[in-house]
């Protein structure tokens, strides 16, 4: 058996020292079943995390490795030179969900792709570089993406291809609109929009990039209709929207298929990844024809929607669909939130617990204030971890815990979870 230790120094000589890792001791995870995941070293866990809300329907699911079988006993690759039924079946199916009118289906390997590929249409299609993006956002590791993340913690380099405007987003908790009701808490951030559009902008913005409930941002959730206010500003003055739906897509918000849904709104443009491949690499964006065809140069995707990965997602989707994994999502979702919303009562390190469905974040403080606590956010990881318990954790200052299992997970894995995670909580307030 391999030691993590082992397996820790060896990725330290070999891989980058600003890939992060979980935990003060990185564990290795070699296998999972259902919801659950084993080790290097044999030890069991309850996954709330999902490979980052990657693994949506669970591990080892059955139609998804028969049809991941199936297609690698064929064929792996062909790249998009030429035609892929199951790349073509897929689209189909996707451009239908989406929403959109006369939509067509984009595949990458990665959301970080699928959000560059939107930006350099959205840009090219207005013949211009400037881009709003929400405050604390998160969109991917690449130039392009980086330019627009509203986070410093993952903004490696100024050196931008775009003028970035970053505005108000939905994150109440530290708004400085947030003591207003939802009302005039839109109103505020609507109005504030007019007016950078007014003072900060050429007057030719390209578009909007934001996600329905923030990522890696903390799970930071807006009151519904918010995107729905900032898009009628977007669409007085020709800005295209793009709804980054990488984490809030696939019935994960429980309420809606897709996170824009609660806004009232259909996006200009749709990208996705993450949970559609269940662990393969599969990505995309979906948009109007009129727009996915603007670009005047050729292009391919020389690994995006390729045969193995897109037969994993066609069943995935299937699966996904047929045992109503969204409904799954509200009703666990709700319960798991309700018995978090009752632990805030009793701990004073919970400063907030928000989100939708199978997206909760519990944004921690310290005691007697709001002051960010991303230390006991750390510890609080730790303690999970010993207790048979995968979490993640995000936010702006590193301090909200980050809950989403896969979306099959059980109302008794949830209540077990919920366990696990509030004696961890309390060790750590207690200590």
């Amino acid at each position: 058996m391999t030691s993590h230790a082992d397996l820790f120094a060896r990725h330290q000589r070999v891989l980058p020292r600003w890939m992060a890792l979980y935990y003060q001791q990185p564990i290795a995870l070699v296998d999972g079943d259902g919801r659950h995941v084993r080790d290097a070293e044999g030890n069991q866990y309850l996954d709330f995390f999902g490979g980052i809300l990657t693994t949506m329907t669970g591990y080892k699911v059955p139609e998804v490795i028969e049809a991941i079988k199936r297609q690698a006993d064929r064929m792996l690759h062909t790249s998009t030179l030429y035609l892929i039924e199951n790349q073509i079946n897929l689209a189909e199916r996707i451009a239908e969900l989406s929403g959109i009118p006369d939509a067509k289906v984009f595949f990458t390997n990665s959301g970080t792709e699928a959000n560059d590929a939107a930006l350099m249409i959205a840009t090219q299609y207005r013949r211009s570089n400037q881009v709003l993006a929400i405050r604390g956002s998160y969109h991917g590791k690449s130039h392009s993406t980086v330019a627009i993340t509203g986070q410093r913690n993952w903004s490696a380099t100024s050196l931008y291809p775009f003028n970035v405007i970053f505005v108000h987003g939905g994150y109440k908790l530290r708004s400085p609109f947030g003591h207003l009701p939802d009302d005039e808490f839109i109103a505020a951030c609507r109005a504030d929009l007019e007016n950078l559009l007014e003072v900060a902008t050429a007057g030719d913005v390209a578009c909007l990039i934001a996600e329905p409930i923030q990522g890696v941002g903390g799970f930071a959730t807006p009151p519904d209709g918010f995107f729905g206010a900032l898009k009628e500003v977007c669409d007085r003055n020709g800005i295209l929207f793009i709804s980054d739906e990488v984490q809030t897509g696939w019935g994960r918000t429980g309420e809606n298929f897709w996170g824009y849904q609660a806004h009232g709104i259909t996006p200009d443009f749709l990208t996705f990844a993450k949970g559609l491949g269940n662990g393969t690499a599969l990505a995309g964006l979906v948009c109007r024809a009129e727009l996915m065809d603007s670009l005047p140069a050729n292009s391919i995707s020389t690994f995006g929607g390729n045969p193995l990965s897109t037969a994993a997602g066609l069943a995935n989707l299937d699966y996904l669909i047929e045992n109503d994994l969204q409904t799954n999502a509200y009703k666990v979702g709700n319960r798991l939130k309700s018995n978090l919303h009752h632990l805030a009562d009793q701990v004073d390190i919970i400063a907030e617990v928000r989100g939708k469905g199978l997206m909760i974040g519990v944004e921690l403080v310290k005691p007697g204030g709001m002051e960010p606590n991303p230390a006991a956010a750390a510890s609080v990881m730790e303690e999970a971890r010993k207790e048979g318990l995968l979490i993640g954790k995000g936010g702006l200052h590193g301090n909200t815990l980050r809950i989403a299992p896969p979306l099959s997970i059980t109302e008794a894995e949830a209540d077990e979870g919920y366990e696990k995670l509030s004696r961890a909580i309390e060790r750590v307030a207690n200590s």
